[in-house]
């Protein structure tokens, strides 16, 4: 019996995994906007350190859902597709262990190194002050990002994006009004300031977390898993290895890019350096409705890899890739045409109000581009072939970095100049993933001298199981 996701309707299947959670992703975006607005409530030197510490928190949140929590879910829809359900019974276990390995250094991390690199991208004074407080909080309770995301990348790598959308996207509406009164008080009561925000998302993400893991293991898979009884072993950690620290370095490059224009923006002082905060969460904004269709296309396409079909994978990941351009240019041209409306929703200060309208009108034509390349590289998660986003991400921070150091010291455009590598950036790594697809789509890989072609993913650990392994598996 073959894996429903490989005979039902591409478009339909797209929709019935990538609507619950884009509906979570969009929430998220929400989200995002009202703690912009929290923290311009609190003065601009909250809104310069949260500048600060927000490329490390989207570093660890793409990390957990689309880096690692990608290999999670690609690694998941290859077993299942390939029937090989002990697998995927197995995967859970190793999937919650790399985790807590994960979240441990990020707690690490944030009480070691993190201030350092806050004065090294220009923090001082009460906007360091800011910063410090609100990463010591959320990275403290890091194992909760962790835990939330893993849980559900195995739900989705086994076709159910529902049951994750659903918890996510109440305990993310309950996260906004949380997040006001724990940073802005309420009654007498002042509220706790830079930590409100990052104890409401610690608060809400174990919320979700705890909903999923009951969910699974109530079965929601078809099989029970468990944490006792099961070996760890070294194939299956390299199973979810393999993808997501290609995936992973990806998303470092992309905060490394946003942490080193951070450094380069802060030469022209605390006034630019919030402009900028404002602009670039836009951008990051825009990461989970990218995520949203991607993660379905994750699933899709990892299924059909593990079943060896690989037109349909290939099929997939275009429709995927198709809808993202539009959505995410659309948001993007609409957003340039009101930037300085955009930006009054956040601040009134004149200074930062031209800051945000420089980036905004450079860099968001083109976040279609950058939309349509991040989704293809999840779909590239799915297929295990992750050389072109791995390819694209580095060439995208030298572009932006660099791009934006001679704009500054060498040629003199100043700011605008910046923003101008940014946008270049952004179009070379959408080229650079969509590019090779289109020139040679994924296929079957040979084996090296022999002219012989390789099993799919995971093929080669064994036989496909047969179809009664399908049935629920006693604890």
């Amino acid at each position: 019996m073959s894996h429903p996701l490989l005979t039902a309707p591409i478009g339909h299947s797209l929709w019935r995994l990538a609507a619950p959670t884009t509906a979570v992703m969009i929430v998220q975006t929400l989200v995002a906007i009202t703690e912009t607005f929290f923290f311009g409530r609190l003065g601009t030197d909250a809104l310069a350190g949260f500048a600060l510490v927000f490329p490390f928190m989207m570093l660890m949140q793409m990390m957990a859902a689309g880096g690692m929590g990608g290999g999670v879910a690609a690694a998941m829809a290859r077993a299942l597709g390939g029937k090989r359900i002990d697998d995927a019974r197995a995967l859970v276990l190793h999937a919650l262990v790399l985790g807590l390995g994960f979240a441990l250094v990020f707690t690490l991390l944030a009480w070691t190194v993190a201030p350092s690199l806050f004065r090294m991208l220009g923090g001082q004074g009460a906007a360091l002050a800011n910063a410090e407080t609100y990463a010591h909080v959320l990275f403290t309770g890091s194992i909760a990002v962790w835990a939330n995301f893993f849980l559900a990348a195995l739900l989705r790598g086994g076709g159910d994006a529902a049951t994750p959308g659903r918890y996510m996207l109440v305990f993310s509406l309950l996260q906004i009004p949380l997040s006001g009164v724990l940073a802005l008080g309420i009654g007498g009561w002042p509220g706790l300031g830079m930590a409100g925000p990052a104890v409401s998302s610690v608060t809400t993400m174990t919320g979700a977390a705890l909903l999923q893991a009951r969910a699974l293991w109530r079965g929601k898979m078809g099989f029970v898993p468990a944490l006792t009884g099961i070996p760890l072993r070294g194939r299956l950690f390299w199973e979810i290895l393999k993808v997501g620290l290609i995936a992973s370095f990806s998303a470092l490059t992309a905060n490394l890019t946003a942490m080193l224009v951070t450094g380069l923006v802060a030469r022209f002082g605390v006034t630019a350096l919030a402009g900028y905060g404002i602009g670039v969460r836009l951008e990051f904004m825009l990461v989970p409705l990218a995520f949203g269709i991607g993660s379905g296309l994750t699933t899709l396409v990892g299924v059909a890899a593990g079943a060896n079909d690989w037109k349909r994978a290939v099929r997939a990941a275009w429709i995927g890739g198709g809808i993202a351009f539009g959505l995410i240019g659309l948001f993007g041209w609409t957003v340039a045409l009101f930037a300085e409306g955009w930006s009054r929703l956040f601040t009134r200060d004149p200074q930062v109000i031209a800051a945000t309208v420089a980036y905004i009108t450079h860099v968001a034509p083109f976040y279609c581009l950058f939309g349509l390349g991040l989704t293809l590289s999840f779909a590239s998660q799915g297929a295990g072939r992750m050389k072109a986003p791995f390819y694209a991400g580095i060439t995208r921070m030298i572009v932006a970095t660099a791009g934006g150091w001679l704009a500054i010291d060498r040629l003199g455009l100043g700011l605008d100049g910046v923003f101008t590598a940014l946008s270049a950036g952004m179009i070379l790594f959408g080229a650079m993933i969509a590019g090779p697809l289109l020139v040679k789509p994924w296929g079957p890989k040979r084996v090296r001298g022999r002219g012989k072609l390789a099993f799919p993913t995971g093929a080669s650990d064994g036989p496909p199981l047969d179809d009664r392994h399908l049935e629920p598996q006693p604890r």
